[in-house]
């Protein structure tokens, strides 16, 4: 949340950045992946709403455009996301933000084609890479960003799947303590 909150605000002073659907899937993405396993569960969209708000960004806005361009992506064929993709070409005087090239590949992810070929990460990768230019991307940049987004994801999952364990031990000795402090009692 700390470091989306700074991203949110260097972007909104940024006089050459826009919004676009790449953003707002990004964005999306990036803070779904981060807050899964957040408790509890009815916090993370009052938080979402928040860290936009707080830096002139409408959350319901991009969450609403985030869920309709990723519906549009799952009815993409291969061939045809090449060309649909490219309505979201970035223009030149226009702000970068890693979130675009998460986007990318959250969209890619998304699509019908790539979903239907079982593709591994990789393949969506070298994908998003090969798109990059035409989008007016940095090809060297969205590999970058994607690397660190999946690693942090991962990483994320790690941490959250730890803690579960963590809880469910601590639990299944409090339980046993309560057990034998109850047999202690009734003997």
């Amino acid at each position: 949340a700390d470091e989306l909150l700074v991203e949110l605000h260097l972007l909104s002073h940024q006089k050459q950045f826009e919004s676009n659907a790449l953003f707002a899937v990004g964005l999306d993405t990036v803070f779904r992946s981060f807050t899964q396993g957040y408790r509890p569960e009815e916090h993370p969209p009052l938080l979402f709403k928040a860290l936009c708000s707080s830096n002139g960004f409408e959350a319901e806005q991009l969450r609403k455009e985030a869920g309709t361009t990723l519906e549009q992506a799952g009815n993409q064929s291969e061939a045809g996301f090449d060309d649909w993709i490219k309505q979201f070409r970035r223009s030149e005087d226009t702000h970068y933000s890693r979130m675009m090239a998460i986007g990318l590949f959250s969209l890619l992810e998304a699509s019908k084609g790539m979903a239907d070929k079982a593709t591994d990460v990789e393949q969506v990768k070298t994908k998003a890479s090969e798109l990059s230019e035409s989008l007016n991307l940095v090809p060297a940049r969205v590999d970058k960003d994607i690397n660190l987004f999946l690693t942090s994801r991962e990483r994320m999952a790690q941490a959250v799947e730890l803690m579960e364990e963590t809880l469910a031990s601590e639990r299944k000795k409090r339980e046993q303590r309560l057990a034998e402090s109850t047999q202690g009692t009734a003997s």
